[in-house]
């Protein structure tokens, strides 16, 4: 595998040797710029991932030394989240937590409605008028904000995502994904 990017399979939990030397390769069809990490821009490279308004806080998710860039280990854990089919508690609270993650923009544990509103104007575009989106964006935070704070915690969030085990194996599956042979 390359230098300094990889991975002892041990350290992959979900992916076999094979699929990790294949996602390297991918990796680095994607590094354009050959800096062994993925910027934003690199992502956007990939066709389905062009038109997605999330693409920016994904990768933001992803980068857990929040260097602005992804490298390879960042890359398949972050993967492995969506990737893994297992039926483990463990793997299906990871992925809320992922899920949660996108709308805690600076990572307090907290869903504020500032951060609500920045991720669904992502997803919204010039579609709504911010008057109209801000009313979406109080009236979610009013129906969440069970202990009154002003703010989504990950248990809220949880209990309307997620509020039984089917729902939560719902939006797991649903967040599960086939990364395709390379």
């Amino acid at each position: 595998m390359g230098q300094g990017n990889s991975l002892p399979f041990d350290e992959v939990d979900g992916f076999t040797a094979e699929e990790v030397v294949r996602l390297e390769k991918r990796f680095r069809k994607l590094d354009l710029d050959g800096s062994r990490t993925l910027s934003v821009g690199e992502f956007l490279s990939v066709p389905e991932l062009k038109e997605n308004p999330l693409v920016n806080r994904v990768v933001s998710v992803f980068d857990a030394d929040n260097s602005g860039e992804v490298d390879f280990k960042e890359f398949v854990k972050g993967l492995a989240m969506f990737a893994v089919k297992t039926e483990g508690l463990d793997q299906k609270q990871k992925k809320l937590r992922f899920m949660f993650n996108i709308y805690d923009i600076d990572n307090d544990g907290y869903i504020s409605n500032g951060e609500l509103f920045q991720v669904l104007e992502m997803m919204v575009g010039t579609n709504l008028k911010d008057t109209q989106l801000q009313q979406i964006v109080d009236k979610t935070i009013l129906q969440l904000d069970k202990d009154e704070d002003g703010k989504i915690s990950y248990e809220e969030f949880c209990a309307i995502v997620a509020p039984t085990k089917e729902a939560e194996d719902d939006v797991t599956n649903a967040l599960t994904l086939d990364i395709p042979k390379i």
